[in-house]
C-alpha cells in the first residue's frame, strides 16, 4: 500500500454497520457543509497539530482527504465512510490507498483519533447506492470549566466566567511581578504522558509501550522502520514500496496468525514503512498471543525471504496498483506536491515508484535495498492495547528482537544532518533514544558504539525546503496550471510553506490555540456571509497543517469553483482574508470560539477511557515525527485551561494575521513569498447554448485576480445576535397546552405506553402524534448524546414526474440552513455554543436527520429544539434551491470525465432498468423541478407514523422523556397517504437483455482499466423483488455443520432464543458471512494466484424497506488483463457452488464480522444504527431479537445456512451484468457520446447511479 502524504489533508474513520439504516455495503455520497465549529484544526487527543480546514459551503464531494480539490477534484477515495472533521481535528494525514495484500485493508489509515463531531446546523449526507456506512464518533464527560468572559458587545452570548487563576482581559492591569509569573509559566515545558512507556534495546530498536483497555482483550503492534520513498536512489524509485509488498505477503509466520482472529497491513510513505497486526491477547487456548505477533514482525521487517516467485507475484500486483491510483485525482494531488516541493526530493519521489524501474528490479536489487535501511537501530516498535504487565512486554520484546543484529550492526546516535540548524525545524532527530516524554527505559547494558554501526538519519525526512520567507517579489514563482481533459472544475492552490513548530511548551501551545481561534472567525465568516447569495466559488477552504511526513508547516487556501466564476471566486476569498486580517477577530469572536475549543477539549478529557488502541497509536506516532509533547487527553485539556486565562483579543489578531499574511498582503516586500501557486483547470467547459468550449486561462490571469480581490474596499466585521433558545419557554408551554403531548400504547394487544428491554437497555415509547421513540442510556460515552430522525420513503417516493426531487429538496434545506424567524447565520452558531452537529441525508429508502450533542448546557435539549424547529418550521429558499439544483447539474456532467463512474453507470442503468431514482437526476428532469416540487417531495414524507426517532447518550430517564414529549410530542400530527398510493416498486431489467455486457472507452493521456459485476439478491428481510416471502421456504429444522455439529435453539442464560433459521434476519446474518467469504476467495484467486488486479471486492446493497437488493464485484486492472480479471471474477462468483466452503473460510468470517461488532458495541454512534427501523411499520420484521440475538445469530450459522443464501444470488448468464471501463489515448471511442444517446434513445439518464464511484473501494480479507 502506498501513502501519498498531502500538506491539505484529513482522514476518517470506517466501521461497518451489522443492521442499521438501509444497508451495511451500499455507497453513499455525502455533502458537508459545516459550521465554524467543523473546522478541522484539532488539538486532536490534545495532538496540538493545527488543521484548521475552512470548509466553506456549499460543500463538495469528500473524500477519506477532505482538503483540496472540487467537485471530483483530489478526491481518490469515494464516500464509503461518512466523515466529520472536528473542531479538535486530525492534522495533516496522507491520502493513503488500500493495500490488498494486507488482510485487512481498512485497518490502517491516518484516521482521526475520535472520528469527533462537528457543531454545525445541517449537512447533507444524500446518497445513491452501492455501498452504505456508519458513523463513528466520541464524546466525553462533564469537567469544571471556565469559559470567556462575555464581550460587552456581544449582550445575546450565554453567560460566561473565568475562574480564579491566570486570567489576563484585555482591561485588566497586570503588575510586574504577574508578568514575570505567566512569562515563567508560559515557558515551562508541558507535562507528559503518564503512562505512556519508552525503552531501547542494546542493538538499537526502540520501543513504546501505552496499556490500553478499548477494546478489551486486544492490542495494537506496529513496527516503524524508518526507511521510504525518500532514501531511494535514482534507479530506485518505488523499492521500499516492493519491500513493503515482498516482506509483508511472504511472511510465512504472519500467515500463522490469520486464523487467531488478528487483521495485518503494511504501508509506504516518503521517509517509513509500516507494518502493523491488530489481534487478541490470547488465543482460544488462552496462549500469549503477543509473542507470536512480534515473531512476525521481526520477520517481515528483518528477515524477508525474497524469493523470486513472490518478488514477481508482486510486481504484477504494484503494476496493477499503480493503473488503479493513477486517477486523475491522483495525478492532481502528483501537481500539487510536485510544485510545492518543487526543490526536494519530494516532488520526485513518491511512494508508488516509476513503472519502467519496477519492471526490472531483480531480488539481489531488494536484497541491498533492505540491507541498507532494514535494522533495529532504524525502527520503532508501537505496542498498544489491553497490556497489563509492562515488565513481562518488554522481557517479550527483548526475547524476539534482543539477538537480531547485534553481531553485524553498529548504531551511533544519529549525526548532525548536513542541513545544520534547519533540521531543528524539522521532524524530531531520530537519534538513539527519544529523550523527553514519559517513562523511559533502555535496556542497553554495553556501550552501544561498539556494538552497532549502522545509524538512521538525523533529520526525517532528510530534504531541505525553501521556506516561505518575505522577499523581492520580483523572485514569485508564477501561478502553475495543470490542465486536463478529464479535469471538471476550476480549483487554485495558495501554498505557504514554514518550519513546524515543536508543541513543546505551554507557550507553544498558546500560539496553537490563538491561530485556531481566528481561523475558525473565518471560517464562518465565507460559510455564512455567501451561503445566502449565490457564491461564486463552491468552496473555499484555509489549512495549516503540521505534516511529518513532509518535515514542514503547510498553509493552503484551496478554492474551487465552476470554470465560469473562477475570477470572482479568486476575488471573492482573497477579499475575505485580507479582511480578517486588517481588522481581526472581535471580541464576540474570541469569546464565542474559546468557549467552544474548550468545551471540546474537556469532550477529550472525559473520554480519556474510551479511546481505541489505534487511535492512541495514531497519535503518539503522528505526535513523535513533529516533535511535540505526548499528553494524555486529560493532560491536554488542563493546559488548554492553564493557557486560555491569558489569551488577548490583540495576540490572537497579531497571531492570526501572520498565518494570513502570504494572502492577504500578496505583491507586498514584507509578505512571505506563496511556496507555490497551482491552478488544476478544465481543458474544456460546458456553456449554455454553445455546448463545449476551449477554457482559458493563464498564469497572468490569475495574478490579477487575486490583486483585484485585494483592491477592493474592506469593512469591519459587525457583531451577531445569537439565540439562546430556538424555542422560548412562553412558546413552549403554548405548544403543549395547544397539542398536549403524551405517550400512547405501542400497540392495541398489549397496552403498554412503554417497553424497557433489561437485557439492551432499550426502552421503546410512541407519541400520540404517531411518532415511535426508541432510546437508550448509555454511559460508554460521557454527557454525550446521539439522536436520528428516519423517515420512510427517500428517493424511491420520487414520483414519474419529480425524479430528483427529494434528493435536492434535502440539498435545498441544508443549503438554506434557516429555521422559524432565526436566519442561517444564527442557527449555525446557536449550534457552536451548544457544540451540535445535525446532519441531513437522503438515501433511496429513507431521509434522515442525525444530531451529535453534549449532555453540558442543556445540549441535548437544544438538539431537541432544532429538530422541532426544522420539523415544525424550516424555510425553503430560492437561492438554496437554485445552488442545489447546479451542483446535481455539475455532478451529471462530470460523469463523461470519470473512468469509474461512466462504467457504474451503464452497469447500474441496464441492471435498474433506467429507473432514475436509484441514479443522479438527469439535466432534464433538474429543469423540470420547482422549488415547491422539492419540498411537497420532502416535507410529505415527514408523516408522524412514517417517521422514528432514536436517542442512545447519557441521560436519565427523566431528562430524555421531558425532551420528547417537550419538543417531538409538540410536533404537529400528519397524515399523507398520497406516497403509498403512488409508489413504484422499483425492478431489474427483464431478462434475457443485449446489456448484459457493456463496455466503456474514455480518452485518456494514461491507461487504466476497471471492470463491474452485479447481479440481483433480497433484501435484508428474505423479501425479493418479485414479491417472494423467502423466510417461509427455509427448512428451519436444525442444520447440520460440515463438521456433523448440529444447531438448535440457543441457549442463554435469559432461556432459548430463536435458531437462527427461524429469525427473521436469517438473510441479514448469512449474506454478509457469504459477503466476507467471496471477499477472501477473490483475494486469495484473482490478485494473488493469478495476478490479476491489485484490487477487488465484492459488496452488497440489502435494502430494509425496498423489496430488493443486488451485489457488485469491483476490479481495477489493466486494459490487457481486465477481461481475464472480469471472467476470473465471475469464476470465484459461480465457483462458489462447486468449491464447497469450508468451516474453516466461515469460522474466519464470523471471526471478523463479531470483532467489528464487539469493537463497536460501545459506541453511541453504533447502537443508533441497531436501533434503526424497532418500530418501523415499513420494516416489520425488525424487532428487539435482532439486537438481542446479534452474536448468537453469528455463532449459530453453519455452512448449509450460508448455501441457502448463496442460492438467492442471481448468478446465472441472464442475470449477471458487467461492464468494463478502459481508458487510454488509444481507445475505441470517447464515452461522452454514449450517454447522450442513452438518455435520446432509451429514455433513461446517463449517470452514475452510485454516488461518485467506486474507484478505490475494498474491504479484502485473506
Amino acid at each position: 500500500m502506498v501513502v501519498i502524504p498531502m500538506a491539505t489533508s484529513t482522514s476518517s474513520s470506517s466501521s461497518i454497520s451489522v443492521v442499521g439504516t438501509g444497508t451495511s455495503f451500499s455507497h453513499r455520497h455525502h455533502r458537508h457543509f459545516h459550521s465554524p465549529s467543523s473546522i478541522s484544526s484539532r488539538f486532536h487527543n490534545n495532538r496540538f497539530l493545527l488543521s484548521s480546514s475552512l470548509a466553506f459551503s456549499p460543500r463538495r464531494d469528500s473524500r477519506r482527504v477532505v482538503h483540496g480539490g472540487g467537485l471530483g477534484l483530489r478526491r481518490n477515495k469515494p464516500d464509503i465512510w461518512k466523515h466529520y472533521s472536528s473542531f479538535l481535528s486530525e492534522p495533516a494525514a496522507p491520502l493513503q490507498k488500500s493495500c490488498t495484500s494486507c488482510c485487512h485493508a481498512s485497518t490502517k489509515k491516518r484516521r482521526g483519533s475520535l472520528a469527533r463531531f462537528v457543531p454545525a446546523a445541517f449537512f447533507d449526507k444524500s446518497s445513491f447506492g452501492l455501498s452504505k456506512d456508519k458513523l463513528r464518533y466520541g464524546y466525553v464527560k462533564r469537567v469544571q470549566l471556565p469559559r470567556a468572559t462575555v464581550g460587552p458587545d456581544e449582550p445575546h452570548a450565554a453567560s460566561t466566567t473565568w475562574p480564579d487563576g491566570i486570567a489576563e482581559k484585555q482591561d485588566l492591569s497586570v503588575s510586574d511581578s504577574e508578568l514575570e509569573m505567566i512569562e515563567g509559566f508560559l515557558s515551562s515545558e508541558l507535562p507528559s504522558h503518564p503512562k505512556l512507556y519508552r525503552g531501547q534495546l542494546k542493538n538499537g530498536l526502540r520501543y513504546l509501550i501505552l496499556p490500553n483497555k478499548v477494546p478489551p482483550t486486544r492490542f495494537e503492534a506496529h513496527m516503524e522502520v524508518h526507511a521510504g520513498s525518500i532514501d531511494e536512489e535514482d534507479d530506485e524509485q518505488g523499492i521500499a514500496h516492493m519491500i513493503e509488498h515482498v516482506a509483508f505477503l511472504g511472511s510465512k509466520k504472519r500467515e500463522k496468525l490469520l486464523g487467531t482472529g488478528a487483521r495485518s497491513n503494511a504501508y509506504t510513505d516518503f521517509h517509513h514503512t509500516v507494518f502493523h497486526i491488530h489481534a487478541p491477547t490470547s488465543t482460544k487456548d488462552s496462549d500469549d498471543l503477543l509473542p507470536s505477533v512480534l515473531d512476525a514482525l521481526n520477520e517481515i521487517a528483518f528477515h524477508p525471504k525474497f524469493l523470486a516467485s513472490r518478488i514477481e507475484k508482486e510486481r504484477r500486483a504494484i503494476l496493477s496498483e499503480l493503473q488503479m491510483m493513477n486517477t486523475i485525482e491522483y495525478r492532481v494531488d502528483c501537481q500539487l506536491l510536485q510544485h510545492l516541493h518543487s526543490e526536494n526530493k519530494l516532488s520526485k519521489r513518491f511512494p508508488i515508484g516509476l513503472e519502467d524501474q519496477i519492471k526490472k528490479w531483480d531480488a539481489d536489487k531488494i536484497r541491498k535495498f533492505h540491507e541498507r535501511w532494514y535494522f533495529p537501530a532504524n525502527a520503532t516498535l508501537y505496542i498498544v492495547g489491553d497490556i497489563d504487565n509492562i515488565s513481562k512486554t518488554v522481557n517479550q520484546i527483548e526475547a524476539v528482537f534482543g539477538q537480531t543484529g547485534v553481531d553485524n550492526e553498529k548504531g551511533s546516535v544519529a549525526s548532525p544532518s548536513a542541513f545544520g540548524a534547519m533540521a531543528s525545524f524539522l521532524v524530531p532527530k531520530l537519534s538513539v533514544g527519544l529523550g523527553g516524554n514519559s517513562i523511559e527505559r533502555s535496556t542497553n547494558t554495553t556501550d552501544q558504539s561498539k556494538i552497532f554501526n549502522k545509524e538512521r538519519q538525523a533529520v526525517r525526512p532528510p530534504v531541505k525546503h525553501n521556506w516561505s520567507l518575505p522577499e523581492s517579489s520580483a523572485n514569485l514563482n508564477a501561478p502553475q496550471i495543470f490542465q486536463h481533459e478529464l479535469l471538471q472544475n476550476f480549483s487554485i492552490n495558495m501554498f505557504c510553506k514554514i518550519p513546524v513548530n515543536k508543541v513543546q511548551t505551554y507557550r507553544d501551545l498558546r500560539v496553537v490555540l490563538m491561530k485556531r481561534i481566528f481561523l475558525s472567525a473565518l471560517h464562518f465568516r465565507i460559510n455564512t456571509r455567501y451561503k445566502s447569495s449565490n457564491p461564486p466559488f463552491t468552496s473555499v477552504e484555509l489549512d495549516h497543517s503540521d505534516s511529518g511526513r513532509e518535515g514542514c508547516t503547510v498553509t493552503t487556501l484551496t478554492i474551487t469553483a465552476e470554470p465560469n466564476n473562477w475570477q470572482n471566486a479568486i476575488r471573492v476569498a482573497v477579499h475575505e482574508v485580507r479582511r480578517l486580517k486588517e481588522f481581526g477577530v472581535t471580541q464576540g469572536e474570541l469569546t464565542r470560539y474559546l468557549d467552544a475549543l474548550l468545551k471540546d477539549s474537556e469532550h477529550l478529557a472525559a473520554m480519556i477511557d474510551n479511546v481505541s488502541s489505534v487511535d492512541n497509536l495514531d497519535f503518539i506516532m503522528e505526535s513523535d515525527a513533529l516533535g511535540h509533547q505526548v499528553m494524555d487527553q486529560r493532560q491536554g485539556h488542563e493546559s488548554l485551561l492553564a493557557v486560555a486565562g491569558t489569551v488577548t483579543l490583540d495576540e490572537v489578531n497579531s497571531v492570526g494575521a501572520e498565518v494570513l499574511e502570504f494572502i492577504a498582503d500578496f505583491g507586498k516586500p514584507t509578505a512571505p513569498l506563496p511556496a507555490a501557486i497551482v491552478a488544476c483547470v478544465p481543458k474544456k467547459v460546458h456553456i449554455e447554448g454553445a455546448g463545449e468550449t476551449e477554457f482559458k486561462i493563464s498564469s497572468t490571469g490569475i495574478t490579477d485576480a487575486i490583486k483585484a480581490g485585494l483592491n477592493e474596499p474592506i469593512e469591519p466585521e459587525p457583531e451577531l445576535e445569537v439565540p439562546k433558545e430556538l424555542v422560548q419557554s412562553a412558546k413552549l408551554q403554548e405548544l403543549k397546552n395547544l397539542r398536549k403531548p403524551a405517550f400512547i400504547p405501542l400497540s392495541p394487544e398489549t397496552g403498554a405506553t412503554k417497553l424497557h428491554d433489561e437485557e439492551t437497555g432499550i426502552t421503546r415509547r410512541r407519541l400520540a402524534n404517531g411518532i415511535p421513540v426508541n432510546y437508550k442510556i448509555s454511559n460508554s460515552e460521557t454527557q454525550s448524546g446521539v439522536m436520528r430522525l428516519i423517515v420512510g420513503g427517500g428517493r424511491a417516493a420520487e414520483s414519474s414526474d419529480s425524479r430528483g426531487s427529494v434528493i435536492v429538496g434535502v440539498r435545498t434545506l441544508s443549503e438554506g440552513g434557516r429555521v422559524g424567524n432565526f436566519s442561517r447565520e444564527q442557527v449555525e452558531l446557536f449550534c457552536v455554543n451548544h457544540l451540535i452537529n445535525c446532519s441531513l441525508e437522503s438515501t433511496e429508502e429513507f431521509i434522515s436527520m442525525e444530531f451529535r450533542f453534549t449532555l453540558r448546557d442543556n445540549g441535548m435539549r437544544a438538539a431537541f429544539q432544532l429538530l422541532h424547529m426544522v420539523l415544525e418550521h424550516s424555510v425553503w429558499l430560492d437561492d438554496a434551491f437554485d445552488r442545489a439544483r447546479q451542483l446535481y447539474l455539475s455532478y451529471y456532467r462530470s460523469i463523461p470525465k470519470s473512468l469509474e463512474r461512466s462504467t457504474a453507470h451503464k452497469l447500474m442503468v441496464a441492471m435498474l432498468d433506467g429507473d432514475e431514482r436509484f441514479t443522479e437526476p438527469t439535466p432534464n428532469s433538474l429543469e423540470s423541478l420547482t422549488l415547491q416540487s422539492v419540498k411537497d417531495a420532502v416535507m410529505n414524507q415527514f408523516v408522524g407514523d412514517n417517521m422514528e426517532v432514536s436517542i442512545v447518550g447519557d441521560f436519565t430517564e427523566e431528562d430524555i422523556e421531558s425532551c420528547i414529549l417537550d419538543y417531538l410530542g409538540t410536533a404537529q400530527a400528519r397524515r399523507n397517504f398520497k406516497t403509498e398510493q403512488e409508489f413504484i416498486p422499483p425492478s431489474f431489467r427483464p431478462s434475457p437483455s443485449n446489456l448484459l455486457f457493456q463496455e466503456v472507452f474514455l480518452n485518456d493521456t494514461d491507461e487504466r482499466a476497471c471492470a463491474y459485476i452485479a447481479g440481483p439478491a433480497p433484501n435484508r428481510w428474505g423479501f425479493t423483488v418479485d414479491g417472494n416471502d423467502l423466510l417461509k421456504t427455509i427448512d428451519i429444522t436444525p442444520s447440520i455443520s460440515d463438521n456433523g455439529a448440529k444447531s438448535d435453539a440457543l441457549q442463554t442464560k435469559g432461556g432459548p432464543r430463536k435458531s437462527l433459521r427461524s429469525h427473521p434476519l436469517f438473510f441479514g446474518i448469512t449474506m454478509g458471512l457469504l459477503s466476507e467469504i467471496i471477499n477472501s476467495r477473490l483475494f486469495t484467486t484473482v490478485r494473488d494466484s493469478l495476478g490479476l488486479t491489485y484490487d477487488v471486492s465484492f459488496e452488497l446493497n440489502l435494502f430494509d424497506r425496498l423489496k430488493l437488493g443486488w451485489y457488485v464485484i469491483s476490479v481495477t486492472s489493466t486494459p490487457s488483463k481486465v477481461h481475464k480479471a472480469v471472467d476470473a471474477c465471475k469464476n470465484v462468483l459461480r465457483g462458489v457452488h462447486s468449491n464447497r466452503i469450508t468451516d474453516r473460510e466461515l469460522d474466519r468470517a464470523k471471526r471478523t464480522l463479531l470483532m467489528r461488532h464487539e469493537a463497536e458495541i460501545k459506541s453511541n454512534a453504533y447502537w443508533l444504527g441497531l436501533l434503526a427501523h424497532l418500530q418501523a411499520s415499513s420494516v416489520p420484521r425488525k424487532d428487539i431479537s435482532c439486537i438481542k440475538d446479534l452474536t448468537f445469530l453469528y455463532e449459530d450459522a453453519t455452512v448449509e445456512d450460508i448455501y441457502l443464501a448463496y442460492e438467492q444470488l442471481k448468478v446465472d448468464e441472464d442475470s449477471l451484468y458487467s461492464c468494463i471501463g478502459v481508458a487510454g489515448a488509444q481507445t475505441a471511442q470517447d464515452i461522452a457520446a454514449p450517454l447522450e444517446e442513452e438518455e435520446a434513445d432509451d429514455g433513461y439518464p446517463g449517470i452514475l447511479p452510485v454516488g461518485r464511484g467506486l474507484s478505490t473501494m475494498t474491504r479484502p480479507t485473506t
